[in-house]
Formats: structure tokens, sequence, C-alpha cells
């Protein structure tokens, strides 16, 4: 398909998919947006808009899914990597929510915390979250890049106080000079 063509095609598919959404079917406007960028795999024109349908809809994970066709396409794409972006944030941020409402994280801080950790332990089939390799490297990394960081401690010299005469007293003629002939 030429660049010509896939305008062209890519305009028509535009106002179906404005169509659509207007009635609220955001399902068969994914769906012809989704045949467009089935008859043309390289452009990410058709995966920029589905992005941006399942981003205003709230569903995160398929704009990011979407995001990342995008930039498989084009990896400068702004748009995408702005979805991609704040649909993880907010992704992250239910979850969160969602794991800050379990009746096990009710109490204090350390024992949230507890909880928490265990539950991804848990998730991720893990017995600890940081290897005790990955925690002595980074203690040894912390270690090397504070010892960078500080200052050598110079000891101060002492120097003896210098003790000058009082200052002569100025002559009786009222000439400061007078006291240097």
């Amino acid at each position: 398909m030429t660049q010509d063509d896939f305008l062209e095609v890519m305009g028509k598919s535009n106002t179906k998919v404005d169509e659509l959404l207007e009635k609220g079917s955001q399902e068969e406007a994914v769906g012809v947006l989704g045949d467009l960028a089935k008859k043309s795999p390289d452009r990410k024109e058709p995966w920029v808009r589905i992005a941006k349908i399942y981003f205003d809809a709230g569903n995160y994970a398929q704009a990011i899914v979407a995001s990342e066709e995008v930039l498989q396409r084009d990896a400068t794409d702004r748009s995408a990597k702005s979805i991609r972006a704040v649909a993880g944030l907010r992704v992250a941020t239910q979850s969160l929510g969602d794991l800050r409402n379990d009746v096990e994280l009710k109490g204090n801080a350390r024992s949230d915390a507890a909880s928490l950790a265990k539950v991804m332990r848990e998730t991720l089939g893990e017995d600890v979250l940081v290897p005790p390799s990955e925690l002595e490297a980074r203690k040894k990394r912390e270690a090397a890049a504070a010892a960078t960081h500080a200052k050598p401690r110079v000891k101060k010299k002492e120097i003896p106080a210098v003790v000058s005469a009082p200052p002569p007293a100025a002559a009786s003629s009222g000439n400061p000079f007078g006291s240097l002939k």
C-alpha cells in the first residue's frame, strides 16, 4: 500500500472510528483500526489511535500494549511513550491501592511492609526479595561511593600566637610619625 493510499484509508477509518466511538462501540472502533494495522503492519498510526482509545476508556493495560506496538515501529514516538508511562503509573497506583485496602495490610507501617513483602515473595515465588549476593554487591557499591565522596580530614597545624609589642605612643608634639624617627 502506498503512502497516499494508506493516508486515504486511514482518513476513512478515522471517520468510521469516530462514529463508532460516539455510539459507544469501542470494541468495533478498535476492530476497524486493528484491521487497518493488519493491512499495513509497518505503520504506527492505527496503533497510536488504539492506544488513545484504550487510555481514554481507562483500559490502561491494553493502552500499554498498544503503545508498545507503536514504539516497535517508532521508538521516538512521544505520544506512545507518554501513554505508556501514565498508564503504567495508573496501573501501579491502582495496584498499590488494592494492596493497601487488603485486610492483611491493616496496622502499623512495619507490619504492613512485612505483609506486603510476604505477598510479593509468594507472587514472585522467591524466598527473599533481594538475594544476598545482590545485597552484598549493593552494600559494596554504596560503601565505595561513600568513600569517594568523603573528604579526607586534615589536621590543622597549631600556629603559635604572635605576640607583638604595643604600638609606641605618639609623640607629644601631636605628630603621629614622630616615633618613627
